[in-house]
C-alpha cells in the first residue's frame, strides 16, 4: 500500500498567511516537510523550542523581523500570545506565515489574536480514496484513513495508542475538561451514536454528566477537529422536518475502534460505517475544493430520510452498503423529489455498474461516485 501525492494544496500567494488546522497525525507536519522545504519551521512540539517561546514570545519578532521567506509555526495553539507577534510581523514586515494546529479551542476561549482576516483558513482531512494506491473497503473500516493507520501492519494497535496518547491526552494537555473518566465514557458513547441524531439527554444519562456538559464535550470534539455536526435540511413545502443535528467522528476507523465494531460487508454495522466513509470523502472534497459547499441531511418527522444533500439542492445522496439496490430503497429519494426538486439523486452502493432506477434516480458504484465528485460534477 502506498499514498499518492496529497490532494491538499496551499496555493499561498506571496505576502499572504494562513492557518492550517486538522486532527493530530492527519499528515500536516509530513506535508510541510516534504512540500515547503525552503520554509523556516518552528516546531512547538519540541520542548526546548516551546520553552524558549512560551517565556518570551517577542523572540519571534527579534529573530525574524528581517526574514524574507515563509515561516511555519507548528502547533500554534500551544502559545496563544505569540499570535500578537505574528500579527505585528505581518503588518509591519509583510512576512508570510503558515500557522498549523490541532485545536482552535484554546485560542478562541483565551481570546487569542486570530489575525482578523489576515490569514486564510485551511483544513487537512484524513486520506481520500483518491490519495491511495490500494483500497480494501473492509480493512479501511478497521484501520481508518489516518496515513500511519492506513499503512500500518497492525492498525488496531496504532488506534489503541492514538486513542490513549492523542485523543485523551490532547484533552488533558489543553485542560479542556477536568473529568477525564466521564469524557472517556462520552467518547465511547459518541462513537456508538455516530451518524445518529444527537440526543443530548440520553448521552448524558449514559455518560453520567449533565446534558449541558455533553454539549460542551461535543464542542470540544469539533474544536479539536475530532468530529463534526451535520445540520438538517430545514426547508420543506409540505412536510414537518426534524431539526436535530447528527454527529460523526472525524475518522471511521477511530469511530469503529471506540465503539468496538468490526463491520463486515453484509452486516448491519457495515451500512453505517460505509455511510461514514462516504461522508469522509465529502468532507475532504469540501475542505480542498469547495469550502462553501454545504452538507446537510433530510429527515421528516415521520422517519423518511436521505443521508446527504450537497449544496443548494445540487445533489441528494442515499448510501446503501449492499451489492444490490432494490425498489424499496428509493422511497425516501422519491419523497424528497416530491417535496422540492433537486438537480441529481443518487444511491451510492456496492453494485459493479451504474444503472438508472427512475428518470430522476441513479444507482452508482461508490468508486465511480468518488471519481465523479473529484472531477467536480456535483458543483
Amino acid at each position: 500500500m502506498k499514498i499518492k501525492k496529497r490532494l491538499f494544496d496551499l496555493n499561498l500567494p506571496p505576502g499572504k498567511s494562513a492557518f492550517l488546522w486538522g486532527p493530530r497525525k492527519v499528515g500536516k507536519t509530513y506535508w510541510i516537510s516534504h512540500t515547503l522545504s525552503g520554509a523556516e519551521i518552528i516546531d512547538l512540539l519540541k520542548t526546548d523550542i516551546l520553552a524558549e517561546y512560551i517565556t518570551r514570545p517577542s523572540l519571534l519578532r527579534e529573530r525574524y523581523q528581517h526574514y524574507k521567506g515563509l515561516i511555519v509555526i507548528d502547533e500554534i495553539q500551544k502559545i496563544p500570545p505569540i499570535l500578537d507577534e505574528v500579527h505585528w510581523l505581518i503588518e509591519n514586515r509583510g512576512i508570510s506565515f503558515l500557522l498549523t494546529g490541532s485545536s482552535a479551542r484554546k485560542l478562541r476561549r483565551g481570546h487569542a489574536n486570530l489575525l482578523g482576516g489576515r490569514a486564510w483558513r485551511r483544513t487537512m482531512t484524513p486520506l481520500s480514496f483518491m490519495e491511495v494506491t490500494e483500497f480494501n473497503l473492509e480493512r479501511i473500516m478497521i484501520s481508518g484513513l489516518l496515513p500511519s493507520h492506513y499503512l500500518s501492519p497492525d492498525p488496531i494497535e496504532d488506534l489503541r495508542s492514538y486513542v490513549a496518547d492523542y485523543l485523551k491526552e490532547e484533552i488533558v494537555a489543553e485542560a479542556l475538561t477536568q473529568n477525564i473518566p466521564a469524557f472517556n465514557e462520552f467518547l465511547r458513547v459518541a462513537a456508538i451514536t455516530s451518524s445518529k441524531l444527537i440526543n443530548y439527554v440520553n448521552i448524558a444519562r449514559e455518560t453520567g454528566v449533565s446534558h449541558r456538559t455533553v454539549r460542551t464535550y461535543f464542542d470540544i470534539l469539533e474544536d479539536t477537529y475530532l468530529g463534526f455536526r451535520i445540520p438538517p435540511w430545514k426547508e420543506s413545502k409540505n412536510r414537518r422536518m426534524i431539526t436535530t443535528e447528527k454527529f460523526y467522528l472525524f475518522d471511521v476507523g477511530v469511530a469503529n475502534y471506540l465503539s468496538r465494531r468490526q463491520p463486515k460487508i453484509g452486516s448491519p454495522e457495515f451500512g453505517k460505517a460505509f455511510e461514514h466513509f462516504i461522508l469522509m470523502e465529502l468532507k475532504a472534497y469540501q475542505a480542498y475544493r469547495d469550502p462553501d459547499m454545504s452538507i446537510t441531511f433530510w429527515r421528516t418527522s415521520t422517519g423518511r430520510e436521505v443521508d446527504f444533500i450537497l449544496g443548494e439542492k445540487k445533489a441528494a445522496i442515499e448510501i446503501k452498503g449492499s451489492s444490490r439496490v432494490h425498489d424499496g430503497d428509493i422511497g425516501s429519494l422519491q419523497a424528497l423529489l416530491e417535496d422540492g426538486p433537486v438537480k441529481k439523486c443518487f444511491i451510492i452502493c456496492l453494485e459493479k455498474q451504474p444503472r438508472r432506477l427512475t428518470k430522476d434516480i441513479e444507482a452508482i458504484p461508490w468508486q465511480m461516485f468518488i471519481e465523479r465528485l473529484w472531477r467536480g460534477e456535483f458543483e
